[in-house]
């Protein structure tokens, strides 16, 4: 028949991802430096599938290694390997092992290098930034290198001035590789397309334009399968349209800007 409740499961707090976690791990032979409070904390927007996940690759991790217990190094590299996105982690990257095996020539790791260090002092100065858990060279997956910022705390909100830095920091990679090697490389693609989703859904879903104002230009009748470029209507004119893309644009122009005069100023670290 039919079932006419709703019932909405938020991601876990912190306190319930400790709860998961000792589920998860209830069978597990754990080290003595494990400490499922402080994972709990670090792991801010894990959905439970997210913390079943990440202790089945720690598990993983340490029997490829051939110990007998799961120790808190395996399950921190494990947390890289299954990372979730900036906006409430919803975006998964799979990063991957490390390949410390492949052959990577010194241009690509000096490329690689400034890229990473341009996320990482962004994160450092801005203050609505998270701060850098982690940051490696190594490649992971299809990654030369990551960046791994993890939250203070949980969110239920995210605020303006959280989103335009967040897109600052996004654009650090890019801004470091021109700065320092005075050329772009193609590392930064999915920085740009992360940092340009955030501030067409500024302007599109939260009504953050000061141009445009608090209106939604989102319609919720698409057809989510078939895909935007197939079914998305627009129930607004060409004319907003194109105020839409200039206020996009104008967001990612100010934001470059702002990243690189920081990184400018800050060159020396």
């Amino acid at each position: 028949g039919r079932f006419d409740r709703q019932v909405v499961v938020n991601t876990p707090d912190a306190k319930g991802r400790e709860e998961i976690l000792k589920v998860h791990s209830r069978a597990k032979p754990l080290a003595s430096d494990v400490d499922l409070s402080v994972l709990a904390k670090t792991t801010s927007g894990f959905t439970g599938a997210d913390l079943e996940n990440l202790m089945n690759e720690a598990a993983l991790l340490a029997a490829k290694k051939g110990q007998k217990k799961i120790n808190m190094k395996d399950i921190e590299d494990s947390v890289i390997k299954v990372i979730a996105g900036p906006e409430k982690r919803s975006m998964k990257v799979m990063a991957g092992p490390e390949k410390k095996s492949r052959v990577v020539t010194p241009e690509e790791k000096k490329l690689t290098a400034y890229h990473e260090a341009g996320h990482a002092i962004i994160h450092h100065v801005l203050p609505h930034c998270d701060p850098v858990h982690e940051v490696s060279i190594i490649q992971r997956g299809r990654a030369g290198g990551y960046t791994l910022s993890l939250p203070k705390e949980d969110k239920n909100y995210v605020s303006k001035e959280d989103m335009l830095d967040n897109i600052v920091s996004l654009l650090g990679g890019r801004v470091a590789e021109k700065l320092v090697l005075d050329d772009i490389s193609t590392g930064a693609s999915n920085d740009i397309e992360r940092a340009s989703k955030i501030a067409r859904d500024m302007v599109t879903k939260y009504g953050m334009s000061e141009r445009l104002g608090p209106i939604s230009f989102r319609s919720d009748n698409d057809e989510v399968f078939l895909g935007m470029s197939y079914s998305h209507s627009r129930d607004y004119s060409e004319e907003v349209a194109a105020e839409i893309d200039g206020e996009v644009r104008r967001i990612i122009e100010d934001s470059y800007k702002r990243c690189t005069d920081i990184l400018t100023e800050t060159m020396a670290k």
